[in-house]
């Protein structure tokens, strides 16, 4: 008899990012510059039938909003309550038991967690060892491949012509191939519009990011309608719910520039950011996304966090960051919210030097 729970799925614990509030919260990567109007909108015109009823079964608005916005067939979408939803699906196809999941590591926290919930093996590569050999990441024969680009922790981008370098040695016989675009926004390098004509390539994308719609927990990917196929079976029916779907598609729409304008003042706040931590002598890494990573500035990255913390900032640690050791990722958001996180950073900076003078 097969055991409950079956034996690789124990060590598996719960989600727990250790988010608790605070009065400035830096730690997740949404826009803190807040969601996108049009969508905000949509939501508030809302009638009793976008609840008491289903949602589309397979969010074929959504899917036509998607398709409209970067030219690709709708036949080519699909959908899911975040993107990590999709990511789930696209797992669930293409698992069997002991099927390998390789990815360049560090990376999203949770693709290890997927591959083990679908009763997959996790096989990380370092990530300087696969852009160096991206052969690396198929060795072990895996069937699915994944990519997060820009990176999360790390803010790296993998450049096109070595994912299409990855794609071309894989071959046609070769695994699913996974590129998360979560962050795609902020670094204007994507896949997304070659995906329909690419097999199993599937690309995916999130509205929790720079259309600022995490709370309505909404994804989508693109790929080839048969790849596409797939993942549908495997996600199943009403995942999206009218609402997220209605905003989700009004703000891809984009019809004033919001996003635009949003994303340009990201990028700019963040350069101005990397400039004051670096005046600091706490040089982050170079980043293509929302976020900085920079090191911890005692070396613990849970000891910084707590005493940020403490001082009504939130950041992220992580620990065994090549060339860096443990660091904080921080969210880049309005001005005003990153000065108080300098304000709190130098009052750690204070606390540390305090420590270590005779």
């Amino acid at each position: 008899m097969t055991p409950f729970p079956r034996d690789d799925y124990r060590a598996l614990t719960p989600y727990d990012p250790g988010r608790r509030p605070v009065s400035v919260d830096l730690s997740d990567n949404t826009n803190l510059w807040g969601p996108h109007p049009d969508a905000l909108a949509m939501i508030r015109g809302a009638t009793p039938d976008d609840v008491r009823g289903y949602p589309e079964v397979y969010a074929d608005a959504l899917r036509t909003a998607v398709s409209e916005r970067f030219g690709v067939p709708a036949a080519g979408v699909t959908t899911g309550a975040g993107s990590d939803d999709v990511l789930d699906s696209a797992f669930r196809a293409a698992s069997e038991p002991g099927a390998v999941v390789t990815y360049p590591a560090p990376t999203f926290s949770m693709i290890g967690e997927l591959a083990l919930m679908n009763g997959m093996v996790p096989h990380p590569v370092a990530w300087a060892e696969a852009m160096a050999e991206p052969e690396r990441l198929l060795d072990p024969e895996p069937a699915l491949v994944y990519l997060c680009s820009p990176n999360n922790p790390t803010g790296a981008l993998a450049p096109e012509p070595w994912i299409r370098r990855l794609l071309e040695l894989r071959g046609p016989d070769g695994p699913l191939v996974v590129v998360d675009e979560a962050y795609a926004d902020f670094s204007g390098e994507t896949l997304l519009t070659d995906a329909p004509s690419i097999d199993k390539l599937l690309v995916t994308r999130t509205a929790s990011k720079a259309l600022g719609l995490a709370g309505l927990r909404c994804g989508f990917a693109v790929g080839s309608p048969e790849t596409v196929l797939e993942v549908e079976k495997s996600r199943g029916p009403y995942k999206v719910s009218r609402l997220a779907a209605a905003a989700a598609a009004a703000a891809l729409r984009d019809e004033n520039g919001w996003m635009a304008r949003v994303v340009a003042e990201c990028l700019e706040n963040r350069e101005r950011l990397r400039g004051e931590l670096s005046r600091r002598n706490l040089t982050p890494l170079e980043s293509s996304a929302n976020f900085l990573l920079l090191p911890a500035p005692s070396g613990s990255a849970v000891a910084d966090m707590s005493a940020l913390r403490e001082d009504g900032v939130a950041v992220r640690p992580f620990a065994g960051i090549p060339g860096m050791g443990e660091g904080l990722r921080v969210t880049v958001g309005p001005w005003p919210l990153l000065e108080k996180f300098l304000q709190a950073t130098d009052r750690r900076l204070a606390a540390l030097r305090e420590v270590t003078t005779p």
